[in-house]
């Protein structure tokens, strides 16, 4: 079965990482499951000269179609990147994800094959490989840390663009950070769509190496995502949600004890968290503020119920 895809990426600020992205989709090793594709780049209202390094560089690009928009977050850029696709085949990932050269092919081929047995309602989720490496992502060991049990992940996933629409996209109303490619699978969930691994579709997701100055930022995202989660709930009050976004009792006593009962807070534990990435130890570091972090989620969501 010979297939066109296009590749949905909304984008904000990323033009460093983006052009690795881009340039990587535009090595990809096609076989004959694959006629043409698109890269569909959605810019959310950048100012970094994302647009225009684009524009200066298309003739380099020459997959890619851009569309631009006023900042208004990836479930509107995704949804504006599905309505101007042209093929049958929506993959999506993140614009900081760098992937191998059969990573289309890889999507297109288990999709496919999985098509016959699901009457299409199903999807592909290929791996995510978390690194810091900027300059050679793609050497970057799989760890049990980028083990994913979400459902519906925006980040490296390939369905039919037909099964998208059925569903009805992503909801715009998560304008903030989180949770909008989870409400989307809780709907594709409802329907009988089935999850398909396909772990051969490698993407290497870049996040910048942890620095203190980070923290102020993260605080807000955590607090982004507690507001997004409370949107989450309300269109889908059930267990399994109440799960997924942490809205249980066992849920904050957690992390309260991993936080001694609030006396590791992210102030008190500044000092370690900077000779951490003073000795380069930037990924421990990380691992150490999500501690606190999760505790100033889970207490915003409360507050807010």
């Amino acid at each position: 079965m010979v297939m066109n895809v296009s590749v949905v990426i909304p984008t904000y600020n990323r033009k460093s990482i983006l052009q690795k992205c881009l340039n990587a989709l535009e090595k990809q090793t096609l076989t004959n499951c694959i006629s043409n594709y698109e890269i569909v780049v959605v810019d959310d209202g950048s100012s970094d000269g994302t647009t225009t390094w684009i524009r200066k560089n298309i003739e380099s690009l020459p997959h890619v179609v851009l569309y631009e928009q006023e900042h208004g977050g990836p479930a509107l850029g995704r949804n504006l990147g599905v309505m101007k696709s042209k093929y049958e085949i929506i993959i999506f990932i993140d614009s900081d994800l760098i992937v191998l050269e059969d990573f289309l092919v890889c999507h297109v081929e288990k999709l496919t094959s999985s098509w016959k047995k699901n009457n299409k309602k199903c999807f592909t989720y290929g791996s995510v490989v978390n690194t810091s490496n900027f300059k050679n992502p793609e050497n970057e060991k799989y760890k049990l840390t980028d083990v994913s049990f979400a459902y519906f992940a925006t980040g490296n996933v390939a369905i039919s663009k037909e099964l998208l629409l059925k569903a009805g996209l992503f909801d715009n109303s998560f304008s903030l950070y989180g949770w909008e490619d989870l409400e989307l699978g809780e709907r594709l969930k409802k329907i009988g769509t089935k999850l398909v691994k396909c772990p051969e579709a490698i993407g290497f997701h870049w996040h910048p190496p942890f620095d203190c100055r980070q923290i102020e930022s993260l605080i807000s995202q955590e607090k982004e995502r507690a507001r997004m989660a409370l949107v989450f709930y309300r269109k889908h009050p059930n267990l399994r949600v109440r799960l997924m976004i942490q809205l249980t009792p066992i849920h904050m006593l957690f992390w309260k004890i991993m936080c001694l009962g609030g006396l590791i807070t992210i102030k008190r534990i500044f000092p370690l968290l900077r000779i951490l990435v003073d000795l380069g130890r930037n990924r421990t570091a990380l691992e150490i503020v999500r501690i606190p972090l999760n505790l100033i989620y889970v207490k915003e969501l409360r507050k807010l119920i």
